[in-house]
């Protein structure tokens, strides 16, 4: 726990930035091709990212500097005006090419740095955001990608948008307006009346930070960042138990939310070698009634404001706090500072399934939706080219899933056979079928770009689901596995709940995870400790040959658990 006596390096410069606004607006007005340390820490709150491609590094050369933007979209939601926008800007100030992430919002890579303020400023003037995006700072807000119009999925979707505003900050959003578009507050963000409401309760009790400018987070934001997720009873395509805050939302027959089940303290990110890092799924903290749960958001977010370790970066974590300090004692302090209502007992949820909303469905009376599945996320080339044209020519509305797959929704009946054939003419005839490998599969984007990579992700991942199909059809084995692959440690494709995780340690070396589910509601375990990736059939031969063999009843991931450690030790690290 922080005391607040001494700072740290970083805590020291979020309290002198002036809300996020120092030295990154002088540094925006100069001639360099990249910004210094202190304007790139601070550049993480306004959606950006500084990287340099590593293909194009020379001795004796500077970096190829250019900046990753990523975008806030609650519920991956991107209106028509706002995807033709990011399309184009793609190609003009961009490398061309778009990607879907697991936090259902779209990255642009390939800007410089004297293009960012065109960018970002088009992207608010086409009403979308990058605000907060990164940082320390709750991130996008997930829920549901499906349009649909059942059940609490409404709901949800409006929940989530609304704790993206509700969590929104306030005096940064001035310096965010001020730095990308000369401070133009029309584009303020504009919450309902009930989150306004909510945000005005931030100045009181042990929510208000002491901050008048900035009464939810304060000068120095949180320690570190921050994730919700809402999603409706049995969905999981939110990979509710990997969030800070996870909630269920629950409706009444007429569509009104009636209430929530809580999650807190998950989380996927651990640095390798330093054990007391991990990946943790999120404790259930109870049942909230609709009426209280803003509060309940802006309570968990201010504990973990004033809790969280500020002195030690990876042990800053909401999931640490919880871990260390336990379930009850974060409940008892929730109540006796920061949330004066009850928290009752978790409603029963049907069990989950990781929904992907894959092919054609009807959202509405005359209205349908297809999802287009997208390994790893990435747009560009005919497919970019064609989806444009598809969305610029039926107005249709863009949604992200957090399987970085793309839904094309708004598609009124009679336009349903054109749509069908132009995604034909793309190549997409069957997109309710992909390969049952590809299906639920995903990446993060690793290398060039992301400085955290070690090894390959993205650009290797189709090859080894490849790989794996072959494996399977020779041991003629017809279930799938959920596989998810990463470069780092850092757990952006959340591989600790994958049947098959593969996390990178090392050039083409990866740390081997097994026993998630496909529903995502268990931790994967580690296994091997950089394991050559051409290794890996011959690794995971034995366990493919005895699931079989086990009649294949269950997921591979419960197989692996059911076999227990010792076993599963023995048969993957044979000679």
């Amino acid at each position: 726990m922080a005391t607040g006596a001494e700072r740290s390096k970083f805590e020291q410069l979020k309290a002198d930035s002036g809300y996020l606004h120092d030295p990154l607006a002088e540094e925006l007005e100069n001639d360099l091709a990249h910004f210094t340390e202190g304007a790139v820490q601070l550049l993480k709150f306004h959606g950006s990212y500084q990287q340099d491609n590593r293909e194009n590094r020379q001795k004796g050369q500077d970096k190829d500097w250019q900046m990753m933007l990523r975008l806030r979209s609650p519920a991956g939601r991107i209106s028509t005006a706002l995807y033709l926008a990011m399309d184009e800007l793609a190609d003009r100030l961009g490398n061309g090419t778009l990607r879907a992430t697991t936090r259902q919002a779209f990255q642009m890579h390939g800007i410089r740095k004297e293009n960012l303020r065109e960018v970002i400023g088009t992207i608010v003037r086409s009403m979308g955001s990058t605000l907060a995006a990164c940082g320390d700072i709750n991130r996008n807000v997930m829920a549901p990608a499906a349009p649909y119009e059942k059940g609490a999925y409404p709901a949800a979707r409006q929940l989530a948008n609304d704790i993206a505003d509700l969590l929104s900050p306030s005096a940064a959003e001035g310096t965010y307006l001020d730095l990308w578009v000369n401070g133009d507050l029309s584009y303020r963000i504009k919450p309902t009346k009930a989150v306004k409401t909510a945000r005005a309760r931030q100045q009181e009790g042990g929510v208000f930070s002491g901050d008048a400018t900035e009464p939810l987070y304060g000068p120095t934001y949180l320690p570190r960042k921050f994730k919700c997720a809402v999603t409706v009873p049995g969905d999981n395509s939110v990979d509710l138990l990997t969030q800070d805050i996870g909630l269920v939302a629950f409706a009444d027959a007429h569509g009104e939310l009636r209430g929530c089940n809580v999650y807190v303290g998950g989380g996927m990110g651990r640095t390798h070698n330093k054990e007391e890092t991990f990946a943790r799924t999120a404790d259930a903290l109870g049942y909230v009634d609709a009426e209280h749960v803003f509060d309940l958001v802006q309570a968990i977010l201010a504990l973990q404001r004033d809790y969280g370790d500020r002195n030690t970066r990876r042990h800053a974590r909401l999931k640490y706090l919880i871990h260390d300090q336990g379930i009850a004692w974060f409940k008892q302090e929730l109540k006796a500072k920061y949330f004066a209502h009850p928290i009752k007992g978790l409603r029963l949820e049907p069990k989950v399934k990781l929904e992907d909303y894959l092919g054609w469905h009807r959202c509405s009376a005359g209205k349908w939706f297809v999802g287009i599945p997208l390994l790893c996320g990435r747009l560009s080339g005919e497919l970019k080219r064609g989806l444009r044209e598809l969305v610029d020519t039926y107005q249709l509305e863009v949604r992200l899933t957090p399987n970085q797959d793309i839904l094309l929704c708004n598609i009124g009946t009679a336009q349903r056979a054109t749509v069908k054939d132009a995604l034909a003419a793309l190549g997409i005839t069957t997109p309710e079928e992909p390969d049952l490998l590809a299906r639920h599969a995903i990446a993060c984007p690793a290398l060039p770009l992301c400085g955290l990579a070690v090894t390959e992700a993205e650009r290797i991942l189709p090859n080894v689901l490849d790989r794996l199909d072959a494996q399977l059809r020779r041991l003629e084995i017809e279930k799938s596995i959920l596989v998810r692959m990463t470069g780092c440690p850092n757990g952006c494709a959340r591989p600790y709940m994958a049947e098959l995780g593969l996390v990178g340690d090392g050039v083409n070396q990866y740390q081997l995870w097994l026993g998630g589910t496909p529903n995502l509601t268990r931790l994967a375990e580690p296994y091997l400790e950089r394991m050559p990736l051409e290794q890996l059939e011959t690794t995971i031969e034995p366990l493919l040959v005895g699931w079989k063999a086990a009649g294949g009843r269950r997921s591979f991931g419960d197989y692996v658990a059911k076999l227990g450690r010792d076993q599963v030790k023995a048969l993957v690290q044979r000679p």
